[in-house]
């Protein structure tokens, strides 16, 4: 993972992600209703997937996991806050629930089910270990240029599981692969298309190393003319480029970049997206457009954009010396990776 940010590895943090040291809170996309045939459960799980969490409740409430509804998937190393829709008919089973690493902290009625996509982001704290106290201000220094900027939006190696499941994705598309399974079917070439993103990304963020380090004169055999004019008006470390498709953020639609998005990029109004391959997407046009093909895909199925880059809130960052700890608080939208703003901030792999 290339970043942005022109900076050393930091080499000394260790981040052991477990219930004390990674807590993630979804927030919802609308207030509860307080009516309606649907129960929401707000739960904390403590080292259990989201499917593990489902087949508990499955078992011990009596309600078919088919009618259980819920808005994201959620990590299973780390303590973990959710919501989760069942029939309002269960309520007397959720009193009596009972679970070592579950707790139901609160409870609403609410109009619909939720399902995939229903909430707006998720709270992140991380906690590092064994930061020296010169590491903790470079920490600091990132986290400023992150804060002013944002960070790109690859995908987290969580997507792409532990069976290379991105190549087996390509050999579905490539006809060397028949998965009978269509669930799992899906899900490989859905790491298909997240891995061809992130390398499009990371060719992207090559390109606007180069077009900051270096000057026109510099660059003028390898970039056209309207590139490099394009490019030099730019202090944002990520450069858009002539056809790149913008979109309104956090959410709106999408449109063709022109100059004087340059600044509503920096005041954070929009921001590029990149293309997950597939049928029906719009594509990048001119310099842009060129890049992009080279990361298409004949996937069968609908295509679509998403944002290239994001802009974390409310980062708050701490360091305590005595403990050699350093703490971080922040807010993502839906979609995107704490552990890619962590690989960012820290320069490095982070899954050693």
């Amino acid at each position: 993972m290339i970043s942005p940010y022109h900076h050393a590895p930091i080499l000394s943090p260790i981040f052991n992600k477990n219930s004390k040291n990674f807590v993630v809170e979804e927030k919802p996309l609308y207030p509860w209703s307080n009516r309606g045939e649907w129960l929401i459960l707000t739960i904390r799980k403590k080292d259990l997937t989201t499917h593990e969490l489902l087949k508990i409740l499955s078992a011990s409430i009596g309600v078919k996991k088919r009618d259980i509804g819920y808005a994201g998937l959620k990590d299973k190393q780390g303590l973990t806050i959710q919501n989760i829709s069942i029939p309002k008919k269960y309520i007397t089973q959720v009193e009596k629930f009972s679970h070592p690493k579950i707790k139901i902290l609160q409870t609403h009625l609410h109009s619909n089910k939720l399902k995939i996509g229903h909430l707006k982001g998720n709270r992140f704290f991380i906690r590092l270990k064994k930061v020296s106290a010169i590491d903790a201000q470079k920490i600091d220094e990132v986290l400023k240029h992150i804060q002013q900027y944002g960070i790109p939006n690859y995908f987290g190696y969580q997507r792409f599981g532990k069976d290379n499941s991105a190549l087996q994705g390509k050999q579905i598309i490539e006809g060397d692969l028949f998965i009978k399974d269509r669930n799992i079917e899906k899900l490989l070439i859905n790491a298909y298309q997240s891995e061809l993103f992130n390398k499009w990304l990371e060719e992207r963020i090559k390109i606007s190393n180069i077009l900051d380090e270096f000057t026109k004169k510099e660059l003028k055999e390898q970039f056209p003319h309207e590139v490099l004019e394009f490019a030099k008006m730019q202090s944002h470390p990520f450069k858009l480029l002539p056809g790149d498709m913008m979109r309104h953020y956090p959410h709106g639609r999408d449109f063709e970049c022109h100059q004087e998005d340059i600044a509503r990029f920096l005041q954070k109004d929009i921001a590029p997206t990149g293309l997950l391959s597939g049928k029906k997407a719009k594509v990048a046009t001119k310099f842009a457009g060129e890049i992009e093909k080279q990361y298409y895909a004949l996937i069968p199925r609908d295509g679509q954009r998403r944002y290239a880059w994001i802009f974390p809130q409310d980062i708050q960052g701490k360091y305590i010396p005595k403990e050699w700890h350093y703490e971080l608080n922040f807010y993502l939208p839906k979609g995107s990776y704490a552990t890619v703003l962590l690989e960012i901030l820290l320069n490095k792999d982070i899954r050693a």
